[in-house]
């Protein structure tokens, strides 16, 4: 079993070492990660279990949304709004125990998470 030092040690090192683009694609699989955890557990009936998962996942979005350029991309504005439906929705799902609140989230979260991976790797490609 490893310590969980190295643990820690080993994602600092991932973190600190990533792209962008690669941190990018880091968060969005967190999200998404955050998402199916507490969408499981609510389903379980275990909101105590899913609320931490929440609160990360909107830690996330408010992240994203802050790392947003508008000034070096059009398509910024569309994205907050996205990002904005996805907090919001998130702030729901938790308050509201809302199970079917939380798969929409995943849903959009995982379409998020695709797009921006796919978006990496072509990023790589051309370069």
């Amino acid at each position: 079993m490893t310590p969980p030092n190295a643990v820690a040690a080993y994602l600092d090192a991932s973190v600190a070492t990533a792209s962008p683009a690669k941190l990018l694609v880091m968060l969005c699989e967190r999200l998404v990660r955050d998402i199916r955890t507490a969408a499981d557990a609510q389903t379980l009936g275990d909101q105590a279990a899913a609320h931490p998962h929440l609160l990360h996942a909107q830690e996330i979005v408010l992240e994203l949304r802050a790392s947003l350029r508008p000034d070096l991309w059009a398509g910024a504005q569309g994205l907050d709004s996205l990002y904005e439906y996805l907090y919001s929705q998130l702030v729901h799902a938790n308050v509201h125990r809302d199970a079917a609140a939380s798969r929409e989230c995943l849903e959009l979260a995982t379409q998020l998470a695709d797009t921006w991976r796919d978006a990496a790797l072509q990023s790589l490609a051309a370069s």
